[in-house]
């Protein structure tokens, strides 16, 4: 069937996961296509807001005690209760612990954010595509080591039919409705100051 002939579905609580790949201490010193601070800030906001939403997150590393170290701190502060499956495969689908527990979530769309973005999230994103699943990428919640090897990443996943957009972007689409009880939760979560600081102006009209 022709794509442009589908109607597209959105992202939901329902349908979606979340998988994080690799945001590891090792991995973030050869970051060089965005700013470091600016990198964490986006994963971090990116797995407070959804856990918020109730998105399902699998989270990984590769080489974790000889080579490239554990997830950064502070991501591993907002996943508390989540198991960090740690694997010896590039690409995170090949390990049938990582594999298992996407198809565990049951959900049909998955996020998948990683370091680095070429490799870490392309491959997986990928893999999903050919398994029959809708992909995305938030592009600035991964990183990689040359402004080349993100621009021939992005292009791939483009090339394979991966949705490619921004963190924000997909934890709206998520959220749907700004009527939803979540919705102060996932504003704080995403650190956008301003939707917070009108939110809490109306209330004050309001009482």
């Amino acid at each position: 069937m022709n794509a442009k002939n589908t109607p597209y579905v959105p992202l939901t609580s329902d349908n979606a996961a979340l998988v994080l790949v690799d945001h590891q201490l090792g991995l973030l010193t050869g970051v060089r296509d965005m700013p470091l601070a600016e990198l964490k800030n986006n994963v971090v906001s990116l797995a407070k807001a959804m856990r918020v939403l109730k998105v399902p997150t699998v989270v990984t590393t590769t080489a974790r005690d000889s080579m490239w170290g554990p997830t950064f701190p502070e991501l591993v502060e907002v996943l508390h209760g989540i198991n960090i499956i740690n694997r010896n495969s590039v690409n995170a689908w090949d390990d049938p612990k990582v594999a298992a527990a996407i198809e565990a979530t049951g959900r049909s769309k998955l996020i998948f954010a990683g370091l680095s973005l070429e490799v870490c999230a392309a491959f997986p994103a990928i893999t999903a595509i050919g398994k029959g699943y809708d992909a995305y990428v938030p592009v600035d919640a991964c990183g990689t080591f040359s402004q080349t090897k993100r621009e021939a990443g992005l292009l791939r996943m483009q090339q394979a039919g991966v949705t490619l957009s921004d963190y924000q972007t997909l934890v709206m689409e998520v959220l749907k409705d700004n009527g939803r009880p979540e919705a102060g939760p996932v504003y704080e979560a995403l650190a956008i100051p301003f939707a917070v600081l009108v939110g809490q102006i109306a209330k004050s009209y309001r009482s």
